[in-house]
């Protein structure tokens, strides 16, 4: 529904776009930081200042534990990409909080 009212998508860099703009900001009130490719299906987005991290960021011990809490947004990344048409594999790192990387494997058919 969400995209009912864009034009056309014309490739997946187009939609890993919408993803990092409008999808984002509509979910997490913010765009994406960085999207990096190597235009061979994998993509690269970075948030440094996620907004589910924020809060535990204060201290160093949970920086371990961080990436259980990434489970859900990973989810949302390929549930959404899913429905544009695009399977794909979502992993998310964290290495300093409350910055994260999620990286996205487009899976071909």
């Amino acid at each position: 529904r969400f995209t009912k009212d864009t034009a056309r998508f014309k490739d997946e860099l187009d939609i890993m776009k919408f993803i990092c703009k409008d999808f984002w900001t509509t979910v997490f009130k913010k765009q994406i930081d960085n999207l990096r490719t190597n235009h061979q299906g994998i993509y690269v987005l970075q948030d440094n200042k996620f907004r589910l991290l924020t809060q535990m960021s204060a201290g160093k011990q949970y920086l371990e534990h961080a990436s259980k809490y990434l489970a859900f947004t990973c989810g949302l990344i390929r549930g959404g990409l899913s429905n544009l048409g695009i399977k794909s594999i979502v992993t998310a790192e964290v290495s300093s909080m409350p910055a994260c990387k999620f990286q996205v494997m487009i899976q071909k058919l």
